[in-house]
């Protein structure tokens, strides 16, 4: 098994409550809910190693407007 750093964070009392709920609803302990939950939200913003940010660019040479058949806005 990998190694576990250990790490102490205060919650306010009613957030933890939440997370205690959600991870009884989820059959999982406290500490392995609020791992999944940052896991989740890393992976989202593109944050964990080896995967791209969501909305990096692609390798499409298209710009996004002339993809979507939609005319450049003009500036006022």
């Amino acid at each position: 098994m990998a190694e576990r750093k250990p790490f102490l964070v205060r919650l306010d009392p009613a957030l933890h409550d939440a997370l205690q709920r959600w991870a009884a609803d989820e059959l999982r302990s406290l500490n392995a809910q609020v791992e999944f939950v940052i896991r989740d939200a890393l992976g989202r913003a593109g944050r964990l190693p080896g995967r791209p940010r969501p909305g990096a660019e692609t390798t499409s040479a298209t710009p996004p407007a002339a993809a979507s058949g939609e005319p450049p806005r003009r500036r006022r």
